[in-house]
């Protein structure tokens, strides 16, 4: 069963819980809040981190991980350069698809929606909050361009630590993303693949929640 060669045969039950209508939330934010209290309970490693897919010029999606670090009725925020492979393509096409992935509790959550910036206050505020070794990273590197060697990311921290000292400002090119949700969708695996998903859309304003065949 642990042997990687032998993909095909690799098998989970999946059997920790279960997704009832009569059991979940009419609101989606509600249900995401009370899975994410869940997780971090549980001791979940970096229950905060979530698959972020934007698509490209050339109509290629593409993924990386990134953390949630706002979630209210506005949306979901999460920060960035702006400059970077996501943040270009979310320029150019505004609209993405998020992801966590709670493996110890055997569930899934999905959310799909537009993105928009968040206001230069907000992105000054978080900015503000994280320790200076970060603020001083936003900086020194540019993001998903190539580069020689580390040594270029270590000589631009340093020049930029020598410029600022302990006070660095936010970058221009640095900020964050909101993703206003128009679906939802809540994974819970179940025994013989018989999963529970219940998918929340949005229709005239307000949700509206089924159930999809796993």
């Amino acid at each position: 069963m642990n042997d990687p060669s032998n993909l095909s045969d690799q098998r989970k039950s999946y059997e920790r819980g279960e997704l009832e209508e009569t059991e979940s939330a009419l609101d989606p934010l509600r249900q995401f809040e009370t899975w994410m209290g869940e997780a971090f309970a549980a001791k979940v490693p970096e229950p905060n981190a979530m698959t972020l897919a934007t698509v490209g010029a050339d109509g290629r999606p593409s993924t990386r991980i990134v953390l949630i670090k706002g979630c209210d009725a506005r949306g979901i925020v999460w920060f960035t350069n702006y400059d970077s492979r996501k943040g270009r393509e979310l320029a150019l096409h505004p609209f993405a698809a998020l992801q966590f992935h709670w493996v110890q509790l055997e569930r899934v959550v999905r959310i799909e929606g537009s993105v928009e910036r968040v206001d230069a206050a907000e992105s000054d505020a978080y900015f503000a909050s994280r320790p200076l070794d970060s603020r001083i990273g936003a900086w020194a590197s540019p993001q998903s361009e190539v580069i020689e060697s580390r040594g270029v990311l270590v000589a631009n921290a340093a020049k930029v630590a020598a410029k600022f000292l302990m006070n660095p400002p936010r970058p221009p090119h640095w900020g964050g993303f909101r993703l206003k949700p128009e679906a939802w969708e809540f994974w819970q695996g179940r025994k013989s693949r018989l999963h529970d998903r219940l998918r929340y859309r949005l229709e005239g304003g307000a949700w509206t929640r089924e159930r999809l065949a796993p």
